[in-house]
């Protein structure tokens, strides 16, 4: 028996097997499984969803007076970031955008603070060398403690030094709740406080 050669018959196996094939190839790309895959496989990521080193964000502008970024609300600024080149993602719109490097993907929310013009410098200032007289709380906004020390002589001179201490490592602030202003860049107190998120939990060993 002589073998069929590339122009000759098919066997009507070999057509069952082929048809079988497409058909199944059609069920899966075609069908729920298929549909879902190829929806996952198009969905596109989020900028804001992508991973450090693939974006990078300006730096705040900063506000002079208030030493704080200048679109700062709600304890909370924004900075534009910008995708690496090659990266494709939804932007802030939602609208899909492949990426050159100077397009803005996303806008971060950077913390700051409230400040309402009490100044950290003046404040340290009066209480080293004004704080036997009460300017210190004077000027931070607490009038009658600021008169007990004038009367009392910064209450012989001990009151005055617990008050250049508190006010130096900010614990004492305004009166009003606000924040010093402090160069943005320079050095700042961060109180850290026991929270769900802060708590470190005992190490369980084996």
């Amino acid at each position: 028996m002589e073998a069929a050669g590339p122009s000759g018959p098919v066997s009507p196996e070999t057509v069952a097997a082929q048809l079988l094939g497409v058909l199944w190839f059609a069920s899966v790309t075609t069908g729920p499984w298929g549909a879902a895959a190829t929806s996952r496989g198009e969905e596109t990521l989020k900028c804001e969803d992508l991973k450090v080193g693939q974006y990078i964000c300006k730096d705040p502008k900063i506000s002079d007076a208030t030493q704080e970024p200048v679109n700062c609300t709600n304890y909370t600024a924004y900075v534009p970031c910008f995708p690496a080149p090659n990266i494709t993602c939804k932007d802030f719109s939602g609208n899909e955008t492949h990426f050159t490097g100077n397009e803005v993907g996303f806008l971060k929310p950077i913390s700051c603070r409230n400040v309402n013009g009490y100044s950290y410098k003046v404040a340290v200032a009066l209480s080293l060398f004004l704080g036997w007289l009460g300017a210190d709380r004077f000027y931070l906004g607490y009038p009658a403690l600021g008169l007990l020390k004038f009367c009392t002589v910064g209450f012989c001179g001990i009151g005055s030094l617990i008050d250049f201490i508190l006010i130096s490592v900010q614990i004492v602030g305004p009166s009003d709740g606000s924040s010093y202003i402090i160069d943005y860049y320079g050095t700042r107190l961060i109180r850290l406080s026991i929270t769900n998120e802060t708590f470190r939990k005992t190490q369980l060993y084996p």
